[in-house]
């Protein structure tokens, strides 16, 4: 069995899926036209292939486990206070905002993950929030030696692209303020995927959400292999500034939509961090949610049973 899928040229992922939770794809923003018409649009990048349908639950064999085998000894309850006298590595993982989640990868200075509820006043927006008025800062939280600065970002040639998307959240000021916090950022392609393809797939998202009552969205960055000329694969991706913030090979965005009916619409997407060129629709960038999940060691949306999700990228479950 093949342990990798390709990620192959754009126009070859989840072909025929059209108009999704009522938003037409060909409505949103894309870039002008006149612009990377010679840009590969073969990505080359590999993410490990699903083994269990998105619309029907794993039937897995258990292995059996022989009698002869000795039993684990118990650890004594006092032993964990001893081997850890002088701290933990890490327990600073979870960071929670007014309205979004997220988890701190201190070895990448980004996030693992960052976890949205949208309901439609929080993108209304107040006549008085700007985010104009916004500033991007370090997030104190954090430990100096893992934490990024906005130094590292300083004629880095990369954006600081946000995971939780600052217009997703104008209900106030302050959420809004959160938003820039550096935990919130990763470094991004500009022109041609954060000023645009990645915005389109934002706009996409606030679309949505201002005709549903909750929106679920995680998003995160994923370091994909590659395979090179000597036919290996290799995880490789440059680093910025002094604190050698990672610059993440792909992003991932997982939407889940409830309706009325307490149903669900399930959208997961995965975006090279590169030029896109404006002719590729984001409809082309939908993969299983499970290639996200084994590719970012991370479950999504796994305490909703999967008889409650009646479409799942763009297909009638």
């Amino acid at each position: 069995m093949k342990q990798f899928r390709l990620l192959a040229t754009v126009s070859a992922l989840s072909a025929g899926v059209g108009v999704l939770a009522g938003v037409n794809y060909d409505s949103i923003r894309r870039i002008k036209k006149d612009q990377l018409e010679n840009e590969s649009r073969n990505y080359k990048y590999y993410i490990p292939l699903p083994t269990v349908s998105a619309a029907a639950p794993a039937n897995v064999d258990l292995p059996t486990i022989s009698n002869t085998v000795s039993p684990i000894p118990v650890t004594p309850s006092n032993r964990v206070s001893e081997i850890m006298k002088y701290g933990f590595p890490s327990l600073d993982q979870i960071r929670s905002y007014d309205n979004f989640v997220l988890s701190y990868d201190r070895r990448n200075r980004t996030a693992h993950w960052v976890f949205e509820h949208i309901k439609p006043e929080h993108i209304l927006g107040k006549n008085d929030t700007d985010r104009e008025n916004s500033i991007f800062q370090e997030d104190y939280s954090i430990h100096p030696y893992f934490r990024a600065t906005n130094y590292d970002y300083k004629s880095s040639g990369y954006d600081r692209g946000h995971l939780a998307a600052a217009a997703n959240h104008r209900h106030s000021q302050h959420a809004m303020d959160q938003t820039f916090t550096l935990s919130n950022i990763s470094p991004q392609v500009g022109r041609g995927f954060n000023r645009d393809a990645w915005n389109s797939l934002e706009k996409y998202v606030r679309g949505i959400a201002r005709m549903n009552k909750n929106v679920y969205v995680c998003t995160g960055p994923l370091y994909l292999p590659r395979r090179e000329a000597d036919g290996r694969l290799y995880i490789k991706y440059p680093v910025i500034g002094p604190n050698n913030v990672a610059v993440p090979t792909h992003f991932f965005k997982v939407i889940a939509v409830e309706n009325v009916h307490g149903d669900f619409e399930l959208m997961s997407f995965v975006m090279p961090n590169e030029v896109i060129p404006d002719s590729v629709p984001i409809k082309n960038f939908l993969v299983p949610i499970e290639t996200i999940e084994r590719a970012g060691g991370i479950l999504l949306f796994d305490k909703i049973p999967k008889k409650r999700f009646s479409v799942i990228n763009g297909k009638r479950v």
